[in-house]
């Protein structure tokens, strides 16, 4: 059984190379842009500067035949599943950021550090929750 997931937009980041990136958002990673395609448009019409949001990406640059790997690159921990890591390797590479929306302007929201590279396809976008919604 296969599925389709399609593209809702693109990251826009100073970040080009994924072994220079930050291994998570709060470790330093720079304000990102995500430029939606335009049949989104009504889906992020709520958007609101300060809104905490997941943003869910593909991780396209991802080996996805990796199983095991030494958590955050370091050999001297052991090979550890793929499914106990946040490693970007994996069978179905989709990345879990946690940003703040900065600015909204048209089809593109800027975000706070988002570790994903340039060019990386956002698939998704979820609020974060707090225990009264």
């Amino acid at each position: 059984m296969t599925y389709e997931i399609r593209p809702i937009g693109v990251v826009e980041s100073s970040l080009v190379d994924p072994a220079s990136a930050p291994k998570q958002g709060v470790e330093g990673a720079p304000d990102a842009w995500l430029a939606f395609d335009p049949a989104v448009a009504a889906g992020i019409g709520d958007l609101t500067i300060g809104d905490d949001v997941f943003v869910l990406t593909w991780l396209h640059l991802a080996d996805r035949s990796t199983m095991a790997v030494h958590p955050r690159d370091d050999p001297r921990t052991p090979l550890t599943g793929v499914f106990s890591t946040r490693s970007s390797d994996r069978p179905n590479p989709i990345g879990l950021h946690r940003v703040r929306v900065l600015a909204v302007d048209g089809l593109r929201v800027r975000v706070s550090d988002l570790e994903a590279v340039d060019g990386t396809p956002v698939i998704d976008l979820k609020p974060v929750l707090d225990a009264t919604r």
